[in-house]
């Protein structure tokens, strides 16, 4: 017996055991997309109907999943596309956000796709406070199921932040108004115009549940000298947003210093210079890099002329008898303290004035409850923020769920969805004498996609292929007209080129050990190393002794159960590109390319258990 198979069956009872590949998680992780959605899209799944010219079916995906999709396709944080496998092979990853606009915008009429409203109601009556993203994506998946829901807004209009802070040339009404349609069209009791000052007033109505969706309403301010007698021309970034929305602001000074890095500043910068700001200045705390805005949301406003000024920090409001006329600095640098903690430092250097007509702060946002009362069993933590399961979304008061920016702070319209719909199963669960916690499990398919010996039913040509520019209004036009949407989209032409940049990461690579005779054709084939046949042992140890070393961590190893010689078949999922040479090149089919496909369990899953 050769010295390989002596060790390898030393290690038989030892070491990794074999990937659990009817784990739905397991797939799930590996198609990376997906995985870093709150909402769990099947990226690749849709992007390939796209590809195909089934615009309307590739809507219909995402509008089960994420609820807006022609809203998302512009403004949504990406966490995809960090994730995504492209950016491993080039630098830029598929432009997943602008795929799902493609969709969107050149979809048929989807209407009888929809659900219907139900005319058999359940008898159980459900609170919606707030109509933004998290709140309408309850009514979406409560209405069908025969449930009453009442959706309150202090706004006339449904959207919630949406329409309120989110500039007209990124978000035209047109498309918000037609994807809130298909929520308003179940339905649900409008109580728009109604503002909510007492939940204990709300809970004395009896319902069955309650969701509070109302967002992070209030905008951060800054306590120093001059503020009091400047307030004429220094405006809270949210609020002015709001007002420009809506039409109560049409104009701004010359001159604007923007307070703050992140999207909200981003907005009002480029807002200012469509409102008449000749002279438009950005100024952060913190580095460049450590902003927390979107980096294509830093390319657009410096696009369009607007510069970023970092490590300043605003000291003092300077006016004329209350006539703002500048904004002192004070120069700062980061540095370490003996915690290791990161701070800003001052660094001793001479002061900076910007001389301006007009502030926007847009330094954060926090919530306020004080509608909230605190003898109604709902507890709060030391941020005066309800404590909230971050799975089921429920308050300590069993009946009170939240969710969005009001459950734990401002995040991003996807999340605020993705809470959306775990709170609608926690309150069908609820509502049916369940479990909150028991959640129901996903729908998963796994199917091959093998037609032939050497056939298969997609494409993935690993090759260079570098991301498509969106193609933008051009800046004469755009800096003019404040609802003019600068981003034109996609022609379908582009996206079907930026389609076909997906490494179809949902193609799964499996692995049949009976049928495996260790001829090694797949390690020969293999362009990334990923492959190997060798000795089990511990992960760690197992790592080092790949063809191909595997460092992260974050990425499983695909392991088999013992083959003939004692050794083990290890994958790397990190490196792999999900080619399928490995499966054309096998000559026994012990690979197989199988279509991974993950639907999370909305509302009413727990009624077909």
């Amino acid at each position: 017996m050769s010295s390989v198979a002596t060790e390898a069956r030393g290690a038989r009872h030892s070491g990794m055991k074999p990937t659990d590949v009817s784990d739905p998680n397991y797939f799930h992780k590996v198609v990376d997309c997906q995985w870093a959605c709150p909402a769990h899209t099947p990226v690749p799944e849709y992007i390939r109907l796209i590809a195909a010219g089934r615009y309307s079916d590739a809507y219909m995906i995402n509008w089960q999943s994420n609820v807006f999709p022609g809203v998302l396709g512009r403004t949504c944080d990406r966490p995809c596309e960090p994730a995504c496998r492209r950016g491993r092979v080039e630098k830029e990853p598929v432009a997943i956000c602008r795929l799902k606009r493609v969709a969107a915008d050149n979809k048929d009429d989807i209407r009888d796709r929809l659900p219907q409203p139900s005319h058999h109601k359940n008898g159980r009556r459900i609170a919606l406070i707030g109509a933004g993203p998290a709140s309408l994506t309850v009514a979406r998946d409560l209405l069908p199921l025969g449930y009453t829901v009442v959706l309150y807004d202090q706004d006339k209009l449904a959207g919630g932040m949406m329409r309120t802070q989110i500039p007209k040339f990124r978000l035209p009404d047109s498309v918000l108004d037609e994807e809130c349609g298909y929520i308003l069209g179940l339905e649900p009791e409008l109580r728009l115009g109604e503002r909510i000052d007492s939940l204990k007033a709300i809970l004395a109505e009896n319902y069955d549940a309650i969701f509070v969706g109302c967002g992070a309403p209030r905008g951060r301010d800054l306590d120093i000298p001059g503020r009091k007698e400047a307030a004429a021309n220094v405006h809270i970034g949210i609020d002015w947003l709001s007002s420009v929305s809506f039409g109560h602001v049409d104009k701004i000074g010359k001159r604007v210093i923007v307070l703050g890095g992140g999207n909200t500043a981003m907005d009002c910068c480029r807002t200012s210079r469509r409102l008449g700001g000749e002279e438009v200045n950005v100024v952060v705390r913190s580095g460049f890099e450590e902003m927390k805005a979107s980096p294509w949301e830093k390319d657009d406003a410096m696009g369009e002329g607007i510069p970023i000024h970092n490590y300043l920090v605003p000291k003092e409001f300077l006016h004329d008898n209350g006539k703002l006329r500048a904004v002192v600095f004070e120069k700062v640098k980061a540095a370490r303290d003996a915690k290791g903690r990161r701070e800003f430092v001052p660094t001793g250097e001479a002061p900076v004035v910007m001389e301006c007509d007009d502030v926007l702060v847009a330094v954060g946002q926090e919530n306020a409850f004080p509608w909230i009362e605190r003898d109604i069993g709902i507890e709060f933590d030391r941020w005066d923020m309800p404590k909230v399961d971050p799975v089921t979304m429920q308050s300590t008061n069993p009946k009170i769920f939240f969710g969005g920016d009001s459950a734990f702070g401002p995040k991003n319209i996807i999340w605020a969805v993705a809470h959306g719909h775990e709170a609608a199963v926690s309150i069908d669960l609820i509502c049916n004498a369940q479990d909150v916690k028991v959640r129901p499990s996903p729908l998963v398919n796994l199917l091959s996609q093998k037609m032939g010996i050497h056939e298969w039913s997609y494409d993935n040509d690993i090759s260079n292929d570098l991301r498509f520019k969106v193609p933008h209004a051009p800046k004469e036009k755009a800096l003019k007209d404040v609802r003019l949407e600068v981003e034109l989209g996609f022609t379908p032409d582009l996206g079907f080129h930026e389609a076909q940049r997906c490494l179809n990461c949902d193609i799964e690579t499996v692995f049949a050990t009976n049928l495996c005779i260790e001829c090694d054709a797949c390690v020969d084939i293999c362009p990334m190393d990923c492959i190997t046949f060798t000795a089990n042992g511990e992960e760690a140890d197992l790592r080092t002794r790949l063809t191909a070393p595997a460092p992260n961590p974050t990425q499983d190893l695909y392991v088999s159960d013992f083959l003939k010689t004692g050794r083990v078949m290890v994958k790397d999922e990190d490196m792999c590109l999900h080619c399928g040479l490995c499966a054309e090149r096998c000559p026994t089919g012990a690979w197989d390319m199988k279509k991974f496909y993950l639907e999370t369990a909305q509302a009413g899953s727990c009624q077909n258990r």
